[in-house]
């Protein structure tokens, strides 16, 4: 099988973090320095930074859901400070699927599920996820127009989205894209700056009365749902 889809099911990263371990050279097979595309057999011995990497006996994965603080940075990477690995402090190995910034909050799910995260993330599959934003100004019928039809940004124009109006400075959002701080770069385009931004939702996914900072387990229906949706 190729080292991407190993590296999942082992529950160690996902295939997007094997790529970037194998960038950094960090992953091995019998010796020898894998390569973007390698394949490996179950009698291969494969290492990360020397430590050997097997494929676990099949046990229930793992599904969380964290209330992310403003200052955790959503990353795997030990050398960070105030990851969210470091601030979770789980038992075994997880990470999460995708990201918010730093400066954002909100709903984060955590899996050592490696097949979910592109099916979750890719935009081509337009999974939900929703925001609640504060602005520094008020918000206009122009503004809401405009980031509802798509925002000029990263050289792409955003897909169109639902944007509503909550109060004079805050408005919720649903994406089914993630670029690179996406909301932060649409609004700055209209001359607004985020003071607040938190995510409620992903997909069928929601905060509900979850506390800043702490973490649960998916409940079995939300885990069915969410996985019929993949």
């Amino acid at each position: 099988m190729r080292i991407n889809k190993f590296m999942s099911l082992t529950g160690y990263c996902s295939r997007r973090e094997t790529d970037r371990l194998i960038g950094a050279k960090r992953i091995m097979i019998n010796d020898k320095v894998c390569e973007q595309g390698d394949t490996v057999e179950l009698i291969d011995i494969v290492s990360v930074d020397g430590e050997q990497i097997k494929i676990k006996e099949k046990l229930k994965p793992v599904y969380i859901i964290l209330n992310k603080p403003v200052g955790i940075t959503c990353t795997a990477q030990p050398l960070v400070k105030k990851n969210i690995i470091e601030f979770i402090n789980y038992p075994q190995r997880i990470f999460p699927v995708g990201r918010l910034d730093k400066a954002s909050e909100g709903l984060i799910l955590l899996t050592d599920d490696g097949d979910i995260v592109n099916k979750i993330m890719h935009a081509e599959h337009n999974h939900e996820k929703e925001y609640i934003v504060r602005v520094d100004k008020p918000v206009t019928e122009t503004f809401i127009e405009g980031m509802s039809n798509g925002v000029e940004i990263l050289n792409t124009i955003t897909k169109q989205c639902a944007v509503s109006q909550i109060d004079d400075n805050e408005f919720s959002i649903i994406l089914t894209q993630g670029l690179n701080r996406q909301i932060r770069r649409m609004c700055k385009v209209f001359g607004y700056e985020v003071e607040r931004l938190q995510r409620i939702r992903i997909m069928n996914i929601t905060l509900g009365s979850l506390e800043v900072g702490e973490w649960r387990n998916l409940s079995e229906v939300e885990l069915s749902e969410l996985l019929s949706q993949l």
